[in-house]
């Protein structure tokens, strides 16, 4: 009996680990390889229509990335602001949808203005929906959701509910999450969207991660017996 074989993952998520390791390694700057790593995000935009999928998940900046020193943290801040910009400009020629998912505080004023202006203009593109998860965490986002329920006078709680008062409650469940450098642990991340996910782990360090490896991972994907908890 011949294999079945999925279909591509309509959703990626990706866990973008391995910057500074990949900077430490060529004796650069941390700051080095976060410029590094906005390169591959760019190559993986560019390249996850072409292998079908319609979402994808980025990690971008973690609740628990505010304890890193302030000078990276500085770089960072000033990268995704560049990274905005460029979004502003290319994601009507890409007709890229832009969603963020995330707590706005402690994020800069600025970087809330960009945010804002980049969701409204592209809210009517058809392509690739690339939803940043910065200032994220995901068991702040399933408080956001009680506390939303709660104030709305909620008794008893479903799942339902819960899935309904996420960050981004029209987003489907990733089928496929990606985690690059090695690590393989989860860091606060979609851990409510995540029941069902598959998971597949590169030692590739994420600056170095481009379309074949993305490639690489869905079809690792598509040869994987799904089964729900089923037989």
């Amino acid at each position: 009996m011949s294999e079945k074989i999925n279909l591509p993952p309509k959703h990626i998520a990706i866990i973008m680990d391995g910057n500074g390791r990949w900077a430490t390694a060529r004796n650069l700057p941390r700051s080095a390889g976060h410029k590094e790593g906005a390169k591959a995000v760019r190559r993986v935009i560019e390249a996850a229509p072409e292998l079908g999928i319609d979402f994808i998940t980025l990690y971008a900046f973690s609740t628990e990335n505010w304890s890193r020193p302030k000078e990276e943290i500085d770089t960072l801040m000033d990268l995704l602001e560049k990274t905005l910009d460029e979004y502003q400009k290319s994601a009507t020629k890409q007709n890229l949808r832009i969603w963020v998912s995330g707590e706005r505080e402690p994020l800069p004023y600025n970087i809330l203005q960009k945010i804002d202006k980049l969701v409204q203009s592209t809210a009517s593109h058809t392509g690739l929906t690339v939803n940043l998860a910065l200032n994220y965490g995901a068991r702040q986002e399933i408080i956001h959701a009680v506390n939303q329920l709660l104030a709305q006078g909620k008794k008893q709680i479903s799942a339902q509910d819960i899935a309904t008062h996420l960050y981004q409650p029209q987003l489907p469940e990733p089928e496929l999450i990606i985690r690059t450098s090695a690590e393989q642990r989860l860091s606060n991340f979609l851990l409510w969207q995540a029941a069902y996910s598959e998971f597949y782990f590169t030692s590739v360090l994420w600056p170095d991660f481009d379309k074949e490896e993305l490639k690489k991972a869905v079809l690792d994907y598509q040869h994987r017996q799904r089964r729900f908890g089923g037989v």
